[in-house]
């Protein structure tokens, strides 16, 4: 089987974006003060997702893993849309986003318990939306996660041949 460094490229690089979307989201915050809501910390998680599912499609060695783990990238992509999507259009303008779907998966999994510094909610919805040159930071995400998503399907078009 073909493992060439072409393909086994593109999952690495939506791994690295994935996680400086992550880091860019804790400078943002811890930085320049810009408190994430629970809409926020969410994308947060499913950009961890889809840099863990980007990993494991870079070091599969079988084709079918590699497609799999990309699949639930694109997924995860598509989740992550969602999410940013619910957040500009719904959250933004709620005064308070306490126990919305993205506060209750958070808070069932845990997370903002166990890495407060980077998955508990700090904000509200509300208080959350921001802009950043001009654009609200979560339509940045959006198109970060179609790129993501577009990557992926580029990566699965590739291990197809």
């Amino acid at each position: 089987m073909d493992t060439g460094t072409r393909r086994d490229l593109v999952p690495a690089l939506i791994a690295l974006t994935s996680v400086a979307a992550i880091g860019a989201a804790l400078v943002s915050q811890h930085v320049f003060d810009m408190q994430p809501c629970p809409w926020c910390v969410l994308q947060r998680l499913i950009f961890a997702m889809i840099a863990v599912a980007a990993l494991a499609a870079w070091m599969a060695q079988a084709a079918w893993l590699r497609s799999t783990a990309l699949v639930l990238a694109v997924l995860l992509a598509l989740s992550g849309m969602g999410a940013a999507l619910w957040q500009h259009f719904v959250a933004a303008s709620s005064s308070s986003c306490n126990l919305t779907l993205a506060d209750k998966i958070i808070a069932q999994l845990g997370l903002d318990a166990s890495l407060p510094e980077v998955f508990q909610p700090r904000a509200s919805c509300a208080d959350a939306a921001v802009d950043l040159f001009g654009v609200p930071y979560e339509l940045w995400s959006l198109a970060l996660y179609l790129l993501l998503g577009v990557a992926a399907v580029f990566g699965l078009r590739r291990t197809g041949r």
